[in-house]
């Protein structure tokens, strides 16, 4: 869908443009929900079910745009201010499914 060349023009350059669903914003989703520790490829081909061929190329788009880091095979989440609002949307997501809300019901 396009958007306006005056959209086109005011977005700030920052702006972190990721569609939900994507390659990216799952890789980003799962770092985000486990920004305490790094994974390897293979970990985060099997946590987000992305084909293992594929991993490699969007952590490296990711990285980039300085949304993950690695060292050695070991990939994380990156400390951004464009993350902040993902992981806390992440974080929140992560904890309405495993949340007491319902009680034993």
């Amino acid at each position: 869908m396009p958007i306006s060349i005056d959209r086109f023009d005011d977005e700030p350059d920052d702006v972190l443009d990721l569609q939900e669903g994507t390659q990216p914003y799952r890789v980003l989703q799962f770092l985000a929900r486990n920004d305490d520790q790094a994974f390897t490829q293979t970990e985060i081909h099997e946590a987000t079910d992305i084909k293992r061929g594929s991993v490699g190329a969007v952590l490296s788009r990711l990285e980039d745009r300085g949304l993950v880091r690695h060292r050695g095979r070991y990939w994380a989440i990156a400390e951004d201010d464009r993350l902040a609002s993902f992981a806390a949307q992440a974080g929140a997501s992560s904890a309405s499914t495993t949340d007491d809300y319902y009680g034993n019901e």
